[in-house]
């Protein structure tokens, strides 16, 4: 018998593997199937399931066919080394050598597709998810709809250049939080950059924050040394004026990690890119956006 996880009206449909040379992607659908092909790239080491369900039906409303996966190294995903779950945040950034590129990551989203059977889709991706997205533009513009890149730094950016967009407190704070190594640690210490990700004006549904946490973990271990490989995964294509494809940036106004600097160089940097700023949004998707965004994709890519 197939199951599928439904909520409400909406229907995901059972977990499918794609897969890039010995790598597996998880990957599921929502609703029938039907529209405009768009998929989703969650932020660093993010199971799919952060993506909030109620931007995946906005989304699907507005005529999109909706595909989220685990990039590697995440979730239901292959992964590249034992899972530890406290590591020094310094190490995340330091040194040590990576067995994949910034290219292979990018590469698993064409695997995605391919295995979906689309030719082309809107790539939209959020923090580390929206730094993918815009090299899948660049190395997949024959693939690329459009490209939607929320709340991330510059592709472009490396070394001093993208510590600068960075706010620091929320970094610092969180590195020094201990939590215990168990599954109820695990579920803490995510709502707990859940909790901080989120602005004072839109603050975590927590009831809704558990249940995508307690989701992902049923799927693979919270694991900060993956973090640090998909942090340091070098990147040796294109730049960002090299990009063609209608471009939608788009940042949270009080986002507590990644300042707005950030997205307004991915702007500037993207030949027409359209630049919209969310007053008082963190670095999250609250409820409150869903509506806008969904309706700014639509009309970056018209059915």
């Amino acid at each position: 018998m197939t199951i599928v996880q439904v909520i409400g009206h909406d229907i995901w449909s059972p977990t499918r593997f794609a897969r890039n040379g010995d790598v597996q992607l998880a990957y599921d659908r929502f609703g029938t199937g039907h529209g405009t092909p768009l998929l989703l790239l969650m932020g660093l080491a993010m199971s799919r399931f952060w993506w909030p369900d109620g931007l995946c039906r906005a989304l699907a409303d507005e005529g999109f066919d909706v595909v989220r996966f685990d990039q590697r190294d995440t979730g239901e995903s292959t992964r590249f080394g034992a899972s530890e779950r406290r590591v020094s945040w310094a190490s995340l950034f330091g040194g040590g050598s990576v067995p994949y590129t910034a290219e292979d990551v990018v590469d698993d989203a064409a695997a995605v597709l391919d295995a979906v059977g689309w030719d082309r889709a809107v790539a939209l991706g959020h923090s580390q998810g929206g730094v993918v997205a815009q090299r899948f533009a660049l190395r997949y513009p024959e693939r690329t709809l459009g490209l939607v890149s929320c709340d991330a730094p510059p592709s472009d950016a490396a070394g001093l250049t993208a510590l600068r967009h960075l706010r620091y407190g929320l970094i610092a704070r969180q590195s020094t939080a201990r939590h215990p190594r168990t599954r109820e640690g695990d579920v803490a210490s995510a709502l707990a950059v859940a909790r901080a990700m989120a602005s004072p004006a839109y603050p975590v549904d927590e009831a809704a924050a558990r249940a995508r946490i307690e989701r992902g973990l049923d799927c693979g271990p919270r694991d900060m040394r993956a973090m640090g490989r998909q942090l340091r995964a070098v990147w040796h294509g294109p730049r960002l004026r090299e990009v063609r494809t209608p471009t939608l940036v788009v940042h949270g106004a009080a986002d507590p990690l990644v300042r707005t600097t950030a997205a307004r160089a991915t702007a500037r940097a993207i030949p027409g890119a359209r630049l919209v700023v969310l007053d008082d949004v963190g670095h999250d998707l609250p409820p409150v956006v869903w509506p806008t965004l969904a309706r700014q994709v639509r009309g970056l890519v018209p059915a």
